[in-house]
């Protein structure tokens, strides 16, 4: 397939296009050249075919061509409302949810949460987090950005956040299977969507659980293992595929 580059702007067909610096670069470290084909997607839907018209060396310009409407969207719509996690793992989780279809990732600042992020320094993580979404969906064919909010905190987000959908709290001490129940509630939970909250290292705090269940919050198992928060959300995502038609 060819190379796939997102791009914050309108596309259509018949025009050139100059291109960002980020994928001029991209396209150098690829060695491309003029005359190849490439794909540019806008992340509104679909996709448009295009060929490298002019490459130099801090500019680049592309024939874009005609618009494919395919999209690789799951059938459900998952917000993954997640706890902060230390080091690497939220970068990586965040990657590996995209790949896995979700539809909205809300980073949360939770009582155990390792990493405190405010101002600034929470800002720069936000924007490293969006090209890592941008590169995640370039590489995985979706057409379609995930929307990425702003850390909040899990008390404000708890008081903000719609009651529609499922909603659902992975917890170790949770009755509940999550496969019994997506099985159970198939056709609601694919056209209602769902929100799927997931602790930081140490999981939530017994008084974040008890809000989260007091706001309609229904806990969820994934068996006797305990799963590090970097794997959880991601084994509930591919759970939620599996049964819900994602993949």
């Amino acid at each position: 397939m060819p190379p796939r580059f997102f791009v914050d702007v309108a596309l259509a067909a018949d025009a050139v296009l100059d291109l960002p610096e980020a994928v001029v670069r991209h396209v150098q470290v690829l060695r491309l050249a003029p005359g190849d084909a490439i794909t540019l997607f806008n992340g509104q839907g679909g996709s448009h075919a295009a060929t490298l018209a002019e490459i130099g060396k801090r500019h680049a310009t592309a024939q874009i061509g005609a618009r494919d409407a395919a999209e690789t969207e799951t059938p459900c719509a998952v917000t993954l409302a997640q706890g902060l996690a230390g080091g690497d793992k939220m970068d990586w989780l965040i990657e590996k949810a995209v790949e896995l279809g979700v539809a909205a990732i809300q980073p949360l600042q939770a009582n155990r949460s390792v990493v405190r992020l405010s101002g600034d320094r929470a800002l720069k993580r936000q924007a490293h987090w969006q090209a890592l979404v941008q590169a995640a969906c370039e590489q995985c064919g979706r057409n379609r950005l995930p929307t990425l909010a702003p850390v909040a905190t899990f008390e404000a987000w708890l008081a903000t956040t719609p009651a529609t959908g499922a909603r659902l709290l992975l917890s170790p001490r949770a009755a509940g299977s999550l496969p019994e129940l997506a099985h159970a509630h198939r056709d609601a939970w694919g056209a209602e969507g769902v929100t799927l909250l997931i602790g930081p290292e140490g999981g939530l705090s017994p008084e974040e659980e008890d809000a989260a269940r007091r706001a309609g919050f229904i806990g969820v198992s994934l068996g006797p293992r305990i799963l590090r928060t970097e794997t959880a959300g991601l084994a509930c995502l591919a759970t939620l595929n599996a049964i819900l038609g994602g993949f």
